[in-house]
């Protein structure tokens, strides 16, 4: 693996994501109440014994920079990294990143310059355990120019990815980003290729592309150089490469879920609180996932009713009930106060006792979750202040609004409150 660089993809301006990538990078978005979306991928690289990491950004990486300085750092006696590189103008290019393949043709004479045989390429926004040896390993078994991890996937879903179809000895023979109607019908393959059995295979019969690709160096090099307007990876560069170059699939038979809406990021997030085993396990000591340690007192339960619940370090609850819900580091919910089905991100601070007192008196309101506040399938960023007898439950079922003035968007049915919001007193959502 010391021959393998890891590029981590940060995505553009995460507008499917919007309001939570308002004020930070996609990779910097809170996840499961105290990681970030950057650090699944790193902590797959650092388990796969891969620590030359590059990560790719282009919106808002003030934050994302701020976290990778302070978790990953790797002793001076390797050649271990974890290094933003964000999107810049030069007298050469004065273009931001127009694609993913592009964003890496903007570093490539940075990239050259490691001795390395493979370029590893990863999404910045997915949620998933890999052990990428093991990919990287098939990848030189087939003597592959390009392996890309495959998952099989249903009718329902298919339209959603890059789809592709294969021969018997797995190399991509077609491949065909997001397709629709009759071009999607086209793309049904015998899944059991793959190893699944029958059953599987007629449930599932597409394969799906995860956005996770190897590429050989003078590969990556060639078809980046070769064909500049070419600027995305799964549109343009592996659908032009599959006729000339031998292309591999490897099936990746586990959970993964492209967490890239606000949708999908609040199911994921809830979906770990699952009993009594989750699709997903932070808990798994063979491979755990890295963060920042923030060495926060423990969380402190004052007559609380909580169950089906994750909650971070260094939160304080009192006389209040949660359940199925996911509490960030530093959550502070006053009595009387019911969360469901809901994710709070915490806060970035504390506020002392006496600076909380002095906000209640002059009607100011402090950082936390007010008394007898009602929150139900909701999402609350970070350091927000929720005044008292606040509810936001949704009460007219609105699917999408745009409410920036008052603190708050609707995606999907799913309120949700903007980072430093400030929600007054007796309001109701």
């Amino acid at each position: 693996m010391k021959k393998v660089l890891a590029i981590i993809l940060g995505g553009g301006a995460g507008t499917r994501l919007y309001p939570l990538t308002k004020l930070r990078a996609k990779p910097a978005v809170p996840v499961a109440g105290k990681y970030r979306l950057i650090d699944i991928p790193v902590s797959n690289c650092i388990n796969s014994e891969i620590f030359k990491i590059y990560v790719l950004t282009q919106f808002n990486s003030a934050s994302l920079n701020r976290h990778i300085a302070r978790t990953y750092n790797f002793s001076g006696f390797s050649e271990g990294f974890v290094e933003v590189l964000a999107a810049q103008q030069t007298p050469e290019n004065p273009n931001w990143f127009q694609g993913t393949a592009d964003a890496v043709r903007q570093y490539l004479w940075m990239l050259e310059e490691w001795d390395v045989d493979e370029y590893l390429i990863l999404s910045g926004d997915h949620l998933y355990r890999m052990d990428y040896r093991q990919f990287i390993q098939r990848h030189r078994d087939t003597n592959a120019d390009i392996t890309l991890s495959v998952i099989p996937i249903d009718d329902r879903r298919a339209s959603d990815f890059g789809l592709m179809k294969i021969d018997q000895a797995g190399r991509v023979i077609d491949f065909s980003e997001k397709p629709k109607g009759e071009a999607l019908t086209k793309m049904q393959v015998d899944t059991t290729v793959l190893g699944l059995n029958k059953e599987q295979a007629q449930q599932q019969p597409y394969i799906a592309s995860m956005g996770i690709y190897v590429f050989k160096r003078e590969v990556l090099i060639k078809l980046l150089r070769e064909k500049l307007e070419r600027t995305d990876f799964g549109k343009e560069i592996i659908p032009d490469a599959a006729q000339d170059y031998n292309i591999q699939a490897y099936l990746f038979d586990d959970y993964w879920e492209d967490i890239g809406t606000i949708e999908a990021f609040y199911n994921a997030n809830l979906a770990l609180t699952q009993q009594p085993q989750p699709p997903f396990s932070f808990y798994d000591e063979e491979a755990p996932i890295y963060t920042r340690p923030r060495y926060l007192p423990p969380t402190k339960l004052l007559e609380c009713h909580v169950t089906e619940s994750i909650i971070g370090e260094g939160c304080i609850l009192k006389n209040c009930r949660i359940q199925h819900s996911v509490l960030g580091v530093r959550s502070r919910i006053e009595s009387g106060c019911v969360i469901e089905e809901s994710l709070l991100m915490g806060a970035d601070f504390y506020q002392a006792s006496v600076e909380r007192q002095c906000s209640i008196e002059k009607n100011d309101i402090p950082v936390g979750i007010g008394t007898d506040t009602i929150i139900r399938r909701a999402i609350i960023d970070k350091n927000a202040r929720i005044g008292h007898d606040v509810k936001i439950i949704n009460k007219d079922n609105v699917q999408e609004a745009d409410r920036e003035g008052q603190g708050f968007y609707i995606r999907s049915g799913i309120v949700v409150v903007l980072k430093n919001a400030v929600i007054p007193d007796g309001t109701i959502i």
